[in-house]
């Protein structure tokens, strides 16, 4: 019998729909702590006058007691079943048609540096950005 054993490299991403401003973190793991990290580093990207809104759905590292959300961002829960409501799911589609399905990668290492020159290549065009994560049913929305 073979053991099959997996390794995983996640991406963790923000972007506005109106702007295209994005930002993103790779991890080999995911879970509430590496949420953490990820919304701390998020948080450091907006200047002192803006707060951003995060939709996200019910995973359980987005719904952790121990989730340590930044005063200037806003977490917003999605449904069951809603990916079609989040304009972050557009670009994962996006990356995986242009970029990351049916690829062979030598190693672990091949595996993260195509990942981060398609984020890259991809989130430094906020024009693509734009229009990939585009959300027309959330123009005008505010925060209350």
């Amino acid at each position: 019998m073979r053991q099959t054993e997996y390794k995983y490299l996640w991406v963790l991403g923000a972007v506005c729909p109106e702007t295209g401003h994005s930002d993103g973190l790779l991890s080999p793991h995911l879970n509430t702590k590496i949420v953490n990290i990820f919304l701390q580093q998020f948080s450091q990207t907006l200047t002192a006058n803006e707060h951003a809104a995060l939709i996200w759905d019910g995973a359980g590292f987005h719904t952790s007691s121990e989730l340590n959300v930044p005063a200037n961002v806003t977490i917003i829960q999605l449904p069951a079943y809603s990916p079609e409501l989040n304009p972050i799911e557009n670009l994962w589609h996006y990356l995986k048609s242009h970029y990351w399905s049916n690829r062979a990668y030598a190693d672990y290492a091949d595996l993260e540096t195509s990942a981060i020159k398609a984020w890259q290549l991809a989130v430094l065009d906020p024009d693509l950005m734009k229009t990939v994560c585009a959300a027309p049913y959330a123009d005008g929305a505010t925060l209350k």
